[in-house]
């Protein structure tokens, strides 16, 4: 054994060795993966201010629920079930090739605002004011480079029409694409400022669900016009999914008693016509409504259900296509509890 170099001094070396993998593992990220997790449901009360805002003092509330969205660390890739409720995906599937994360962020936070403007223009149609707001088509937030749509389409382009068929909402434009298979194409009516063009795009499979895609990010186009002053303060969490949660919340500030003193975790996004659109990361979602100890969790119907009963292990889950269901739903689960009440 060489001078200097005990049992000890190599024991100790070793140690010190391991300690800088596993800090290596632990802290640093790996680049080609992202990894979802599940969080806290979130009270909504407090983060929307409706002008003339009733006051609550009666049991119950409305949350929404977010997903935590992180850059894996070089352990939890290694390890992927490391962490309970997370799923990884390639840095590729989650941020189309060329764009930015903070491009991303950029375009989830635009389109969380049309959200929430969105979700006010319903709320208020269904107490009854006078609201103005025309849905006008799917308006181009992001286009990815190297994607079908990429030398075509540009952002703040309107999509109106794919095939003929009208499209006045985001919902429109994945349910006329969907009906296509991968590599099929779709004639899309487009307009761009006051000209109205026409392309022709083949769709390509989307990595994360399967579906058709053509490489654009979309929001609802809309001219809406609110009777009274609303303000929703999220920080910076971003995307359309917590359009309704948005709507039950401005709907009991207006006066509706929407939860039925229910804690009620929401997930689904808002069209101006009521219709509720599918979202992602039930998974998550429902592992964090579980957590919050909600009573029931309102989720798209399709798919989206059928992920939440999956993952939900005795989440209480109410499955619905429109604002009205959802009502509905809400009021007969609060009537079936109270009859079930010793």
């Amino acid at each position: 054994m060489p001078k200097g170099l005990s049992p000890r001094r190599l024991a100790v070396a070793g140690l010190l060795l391991l300690v800088v993998v596993l800090g290596v593992l632990v802290f640093a990220p790996a680049d080609d993966t992202y990894i979802f997790l599940p969080n806290e449901a979130h009270s909504v009360e407090p983060l929307v201010k409706v002008e003339g805002r009733r006051p609550r003092d009666d049991p119950g509330g409305i949350y929404f629920v977010d997903v935590l969205v992180r850059k894996a660390s070089l352990l939890e890739r290694l390890f992927p079930g490391l962490r309970d409720g997370s799923r990884l995906v390639p840095a590729e599937a989650l941020n189309p090739t060329g764009i930015s994360d903070d491009a991303r962020r950029q375009g989830n936070l635009r389109q969380m605002t049309r959200s929430q403007r969105i979700a006010a223009a319903v709320a208020f149609r269904e107490v009854d004011y006078d609201v103005k707001a025309d849905p006008a088509g799917a308006l181009v937030a992001l286009v990815a480079p190297g994607s079908p749509a990429s030398k075509k389409l540009q952002p703040t382009d309107i999509i109106v029409a794919v095939d003929g068929a009208p499209v006045r909402t985001p919902g429109d434009l994945r349910r006329l694409l969907g009906r296509r298979e991968p590599g099929d194409s779709a004639r899309l009516g487009v307009r761009r400022g006051t000209d109205r063009l026409r392309f022709s795009l083949r769709t390509v499979r989307d990595d994360e669900t399967g579906r058709p895609v053509i490489g654009v990010l979309v929001e609802q186009a809309a001219d809406i016009r609110l009777p009274l002053d609303v303000e929703i303060d999220t920080g910076d969490v971003g995307g359309p999914s917590a359009g309704l949660a948005f709507t039950l919340e401005l709907l009991e500030q207006l006066g509706r008693d929407v939860d039925r003193g229910l804690d009620v975790a929401v997930t689904g996004e808002i069209e101006l016509d009521g219709r509720v659109g599918a979202v992602g990361g039930i998974q998550q979602k429902v592992i964090g409504a579980k957590r919050s100890k909600v009573d029931v969790f309102v989720v798209p119907t399709g798919d989206n259900a059928a992920e939440a009963r999956r993952y939900g292990d005795g989440v209480r889950v109410l499955a619905v296509r429109t604002l009205d269901e959802a009502l509905r739903g809400l009021a007969t689960i609060a009537a079936e509890q109270r009859q079930a009440a010793p």
